[in-house]
């Protein structure tokens, strides 16, 4: 995910795009501890997505945060 699709979505999108995204973390890892991924890089990808996500959401509460 791009950091312009990310600046796309809705602030509720972007709750549900982060719990969706961290489950998948965490199902990447259980999968790694019992077998072998086919692209081990897919972890750090999504790890990375999560984070350009939560830096947007942040970003919005600041914003809100000071035209306020």
């Amino acid at each position: 995910m791009k950091a312009d699709e990310v600046k796309k979505l809705t602030g509720e999108e972007i709750d549900v795009e982060i719990d969706r995204l961290r489950r998948r973390v965490y199902d990447l890892r259980c999968q790694a501890a019992i077998e072998k991924l086919e692209d081990p890089s897919q972890i750090g990808k999504t790890r990375r997505d999560v984070a350009r996500l939560l830096t947007e959401r942040r970003a919005r509460l600041e914003n809100q945060k000071a035209e306020a």
